[in-house]
């Protein structure tokens, strides 16, 4: 029996001793389980945050890089609508010597992108334009003729200006080239150069004894050694079709003062310049590859905080023309001086302060070789000075939108050198400026 007891006693003993070693191992799973998952949840916790980091750092890289890119661009939209009527088309051709009236109109489409990189003192800069419609021009024969915004009778889009420039010498001096508008540098003026907003006749938006090439490739180079003193230099394709350009150059220096008398601003400009395309003298034919040069000044005064005076003036050696360069009708002619004048009034004494009243006067005085020499179909030309008068108003309607009716009258059409009636002609017509 002793025996017996003993037994049972050694069996509960050794199933006590079983039963801890396993309860024992389970509370460790449990306790690494559960540690595990204490381990999981951090790990977590930290690919989450490098996660947010990671975005964030992301995020933060493309945000720059749109600023970078988007940093100094400007782009700008704009549209001109012009329609202009007279009583007196001079160049009717199917209606010789008899007055005939025609409203024609035109339209303009200007889209630019400009990019400045203001850590190295840059911008690009390109002008898109499209038109339509030559309006009156191409039925008046004068010298300097009444829309300076119209284009061609097809609708086109061409590349107007595009260019670099970069500042030079600690802000002091300024290089750009490119595709360039020459009338943009030179012969400007603050209320006569701009044929969108301001005068459209072409004898006040830039003087006609100036030969211009209708933007083309080129380089212009600025230096202002004092705030009030700029000085201009400019080369340019002389005939704007950029092929053998060093054969056809068109030079032009001019000299700008920048004036600030009793607070009224002034901009007082002297030009010369070269054109080394060929041209034939009058007087001698048989003379073809000569050259043709000019000089002429530009100013533009404050008079008040509202009125401001332009005046004008250009000479051209009169010895010779340009054979591509011809009035509605064909002939050549050649001008000697030019001038203009006029004043710009904003509208505050009545109670218009946006809007703008200008009007401006201005002769064209061909040159005495072209009166003695003729031309292919004028063989005794009268060469009257051919004189104009401009008036417009322009109203601001909203930011996007002004309107400008305007007056033009122009006496000694073409020097009274045409087949047609030589009265005197009246152009009035509408302007809308749209600017998106």
């Amino acid at each position: 029996m002793a025996v017996v007891k003993k037994a049972v006693l050694l069996l509960w003993v050794f199933v006590f001793v079983c039963s801890s070693f396993v309860f024992a191992d389970e509370v460790s799973l449990e306790e690494r389980v559960w540690q595990l998952q204490k381990r999981i949840e951090v790990l977590e916790k930290r690919i989450s945050e490098q996660d947010r980091f990671i975005a964030s750092q992301v995020s933060n890289e493309i945000i720059s890089a749109r600023a970078q890119l988007t940093e100094g661009l400007e782009i700008g939209a704009g549209a001109t609508i012009i329609m202009q009527g007279t009583d007196n088309v001079n160049n009717a051709t199917a209606d010789v010597q008899k007055k005939v009236s025609r409203l024609d109109a035109t339209y303009s489409a200007d889209i630019t992108i400009g990019k400045k990189f203001n850590d190295i003192g840059g911008e690009a800069f390109l002008h898109l334009e499209a038109g339509k419609g030559a309006g009156l021009e191409d039925d008046l024969t004068l010298y300097s003729n009444t829309n300076r915004d119209a284009g061609d009778s097809q609708d086109n889009i061409q590349v107007t200006e595009l260019w670099y420039e970069q500042v030079l010498l600690e802000d002091q001096a300024v290089f750009t080239f490119g595709k360039l508008d020459p009338t943009g540098y030179f012969d400007n003026n603050e209320v006569a150069n701009d044929e969108t907003t301001q005068f459209l006749g072409r004898i006040f938006r830039n003087s006609p004894t100036i030969e211009f090439p209708d933007n083309s490739a080129g380089i212009r180079v600025a230096y202002s050694p004092l705030k009030w003193l700029e000085l201009g230099y400019g080369v340019f394709d002389g005939d704007g079709d950029w092929e053998k350009i060093g054969d056809n150059l068109f030079n032009i220096g001019q000299v700008a003062l920048k004036t600030n008398f009793f607070d009224l601003v002034g901009n007082y400009r002297f030009y010369g310049w070269h054109c080394s395309a060929y041209h034939t003298k009058w007087l001698e034919t048989d003379k073809i590859k000569e050259a043709a040069y000019g000089l002429g000044l530009s100013f533009d005064q404050k008079l008040t905080d509202i009125t401001t005076a332009f005046l004008r003036y250009g000479w051209q050696y009169p010895a010779v023309y340009n054979p591509d360069t011809a009035a509605t009708g064909g002939d050549n002619y050649s001008l000697e001086h030019s001038w203009s004048a006029g004043l710009q009034l904003e509208g505050k004494p009545w109670g218009r302060e946006k809007d703008i009243f200008a009007f401006a006067v201005g002769q064209i005085v061909p040159s005495d070789d072209y009166k003695k020499a003729g031309s292919a179909t004028i063989a005794s030309p009268r060469a009257k000075i051919e004189g104009h008068l401009e008036a417009y108003y322009r109203i601001f309607v909203n930011e996007h939108l002004s309107i400008s009716p305007g007056l033009q009258y122009i006496w000694n059409p073409f020097g009274k050198d045409v087949a047609d009636d030589t009265g005197g002609i009246f152009v009035g017509g509408m302007r809308a400026q749209i600017d998106f």
